[in-house]
């Protein structure tokens, strides 16, 4: 069979390092980079380590108001890509190339 004691070593500071790694790529992403599909892919990277965060806390105290709390995030995550998306095509079709600076021609 296999040996998976290595797999019991895992501990919640493990997930909270991943979690926080994640975020901190995720946050790097939107504040150094100009294009906004990979601010949106970024925002969503955050999202997740957040995900990662409510799962294992969740896991580690027995109780299951994390992991569903999860599920009202995914569900804010598919509506700000959709709405993201929505917005950068409508960007692409005015100015044939989706860059953040032209959200600031949105206003007028």
């Amino acid at each position: 069979m296999y040996n998976l004691n290595w797999f019991s070593q895992i501990g919640l500071q493990h997930y909270l390092l991943l979690s926080s790694a994640l975020f901190i790529c995720g946050m790097a992403g939107v504040l150094l980079r100009k294009n906004a599909i990979v601010i949106l892919m970024s925002i969503e990277l955050m999202l997740n380590a957040v995900n990662i965060s409510f799962v294992a806390f969740s896991h580690y105290q027995s109780k299951l108001e994390g992991q569903i709390m999860v599920f009202f995030v995914m569900t804010i995550a598919a509506a700000e890509a959709a709405v993201g998306l929505a917005i950068m095509v409508s960007i692409f079709k005015r100015f044939r190339e989706v860059n953040i600076r032209f959200f600031e021609r949105l206003k007028g």
